[in-house]
Parts: C-alpha cells; structure tokens; sequence
C-alpha cells in the first residue's frame, strides 16, 4: 500500500508484514519503502491501531518515532539515552494492549553512521553535540518526519499519543498531517556518560527534561 505525507510528499510502500515476538509482546512488524529514495523503514504495531483524523482523541493510540541509532540500540552505547528508550516504548505499548512504534533510519539525527562517529570523536575532545555537528558543516538535527506522516498514514493512523520529550516532534509531525492528542513524557536511561548530552538537548533543543522528583 502505498501512502504520502500531505506536507512533505513523502510516499512510502508497505512491502511485507510479519509477528516479531520480543519480551514484551508479539508485535507485527511492517516494512516499508520509502519510493523516492529506496530508504527503508520499520513499524512495530500491536492491536488494531486505526484511528480517523475526526475520531474521539481519547481513541489515539499510544505511539512512538524511533530514530534509528545503532551505537546506543544494537551496541549499548551509554552514551545517550536511545537504546532504554526504544524499550521502554516497546514496553509501554504493551502494557498499553495496543499501539504503533515506527523505527525511522536516520541514523545520528539524519546524519548518517559515519559522520555520527566523527562527531563522537569531537565529543570527546570536549565540544557538545550541537557543536560538534556544527564544527563538521552538519546540520543540528536533518531529519525529515513526513516519511513518519506517510507510514502512520498507510496504517490507518491519524492521531496518536506521543511518547516524547521533544515538543519539536510534535509540531513536525502535526505539520506533516497526523494530530498529537497528547505528549507522553518519556524519560528514560540516564547515567553518568550521557548526563552533559541530555543537558544540551534540554538547554539547547529544547527538549523537556525536567528534573525527576
């Protein structure tokens, strides 16, 4: 099925479906193909997450915007928080009974892999991770979430309750055509090494990371 962001023309196509079982619960996992690019995209879903763009909010089911980041979800990376947070979205939907994780590849906030370890390697010379991008020419943040639009679009997606601490998701996602009934706070997997990067996402792009209780 194929589907397209109303605001950033971004058509994906469904290729192919099938049960992921995890610790959580067995999800189904969609995989998608971005047309333009031949990128390539995930969604995890559980229970019957339809939902019409004139439908009652309280019906939006539980969602997340994953992006992709290998150090920290395939290697345990501590430096930042994605790897806990991917869990715990998986886990939150489950306790849910129903809801939608998408797994977006854009690698290091769009950077891609490679360059995400070089601003690692400036990282550790001192700079932050805004300066770093910066010191490289990168962009601070290039990701693009009218593919997310698309993909929650071929789900039968229009409303969602959004597990995250970036009100900037929830503007970009809303622009690209799918309302956010609610924010849902997800603070997760802080620790010693990544303590300054979570203090620059919150000082300086404005991430809402208030201080536990």
């Amino acid at each position: 099925m194929a589907a397209s962001s109303r605001a950033t023309n971004c058509p994906v196509e469904e290729v192919a479906v099938c049960n992921l079982p995890t610790p959580w619960a067995t999800f189904r996992l969609h995989g998608f193909r971005e047309l333009k690019t031949g990128r390539e995209h995930l969604a995890l879903t559980l229970g019957e997450v339809a939902c019409s763009e004139g439908g009652d909010g309280g019906t939006a089911p539980l969602a997340r915007m994953h992006s992709e980041c290998l150090t920290g979800d395939g290697l345990f990376s501590r430096r930042c928080d994605c790897g806990p947070q991917l869990e715990a979205a998986l886990e939150r939907i489950a306790q849910a009974g129903r809801g939608v994780l998408l797994y977006l590849r854009q690698e290091g906030r769009g950077i891609g892999l490679l360059e995400k370890i070089r601003a690692y390697a400036l990282q550790d010379q001192g700079l932050d991770t805004v300066e770093a991008n910066q010191a490289l020419g990168l962009p601070v943040d290039a990701r693009d979430y009218g593919v997310a639009a698309a993909m929650f679009h071929s789900l039968g997606v229009y409303q969602v309750r959004l597990m995250t601490n970036n009100p900037g998701k929830v503007a970009a996602l809303e622009h690209a055509g799918v309302k956010v009934t609610e924010r849902m706070p997800h603070r997760v997997g802080e620790n010693p090494e990544n303590r300054r990067y979570l203090a620059t996402k919150a000082a300086r792009l404005g991430h809402l990371l208030a201080p536990k209780a």
